[in-house]
């Protein structure tokens, strides 16, 4: 479990987050909603570690994550893996080798730069691509992927991490709906078949509701809401977007929704089966 205690980051006389206090379970689907500035990455990158809170603290099954460094804290960034809106892949590289990528933190330096991958490391990178119909495009370079695609080879990299979080920066706010469909069913995927807890920024309710177990909206850095899906009522969405909230869901999202909370492992009750195990057959 994740336990987010009285979290601030300060940037100058600004707060991106202010006070944040959350809970959240193992393998839960946790979507976090607000506009534009409301410290939906911050709070993402402060979890990851990638910006040092200015006060309070994280704990990850008790432990203060808040307090790592060094080893340590790449160690909690290899189980707590990011992916980005940007993609982040290296363009020149082919597919493949973006994957491996996610296995730098389980394998000597010298053998990484060597690109000396071993076979159990290739299998699990090919696994993952496959896992998300994108194992054909393993030796193409990565830029001549679209949106969607590239999305989803940051996916597989990050599963080959082996982590146990998952933290998605606005997957999808670049992509066309097709896309943005094959990502967020990437997503859910990762979450039920290894139960994974998965945090996602996400600025439509639409998405929010169709994928997510619970949702945490935040306002100025604040939590100003905290709940299941259809706790999200179209009043509480106006005091969070404002103008922005002209329509909330229409029924056949509410359906979709419904049937995705239906589905086998949406309880967290799916044992996890890890990707090494998945690489090699087990």
């Amino acid at each position: 479990m994740i336990v987010v205690e009285d979290l601030t980051r300060q940037y100058g006389g600004r707060r991106a987050v202010d006070g944040v206090s959350l809970r959240i379970e193992r393998g839960s689907f946790v979507g976090v909603i607000g506009r534009s500035g409301a410290g939906k990455s911050t709070l993402l990158r402060l979890i990851n570690r990638l910006v040092d809170p200015s006060s309070g603290r994280i704990l990850y099954d008790g432990r203060d994550v808040t307090t790592l460094t060094g080893r340590s804290l790449r160690e909690w960034r290899t189980r707590c893996a990011m992916i980005f809106q940007q993609f982040n892949l290296v363009g020149r590289l082919d597919v493949m080798t973006n994957v491996l990528m996610g296995r730098l933190s389980h394998v000597p330096t010298h053998r990484s730069l060597l690109r000396l991958w071993s076979e159990e490391d290739r299998a699990m990178a090919l696994a993952a691509l496959e896992s998300f119909d994108m194992g054909e495009f393993a030796g193409q370079r990565a830029d001549g992927l679209s949106g969607g695609q590239q999305q989803r080879v940051a996916i597989a990299r990050a599963l080959v991490q082996e982590p146990e979080i998952l933290l998605a920066d606005e997957p999808v706010a670049s992509l066309d709906p097709r896309n943005t469909r094959l990502v967020m069913d990437a997503l859910a995927d990762v979450n039920r078949r290894y139960g994974i807890t998965v945090l996602c920024n996400l600025h439509s309710l639409d998405l929010a509701r169709a994928y997510c177990d619970r949702l945490v909206g935040l306002a100025a850095g604040r939590v100003v809401f905290e709940g299941g899906p259809f706790d999200l009522t179209e009043d509480v969405a106006r005091r969070l977007y404002g103008l922005e909230a002209g329509e909330v869901l229409d029924d056949s999202a509410k359906r979709e929704a419904e049937q995705r909370a239906a589905l086998p492992g949406r309880s967290g009750s799916v044992p996890v089966r890890p990707v090494r195990e998945a690489a090699i057959g087990a």
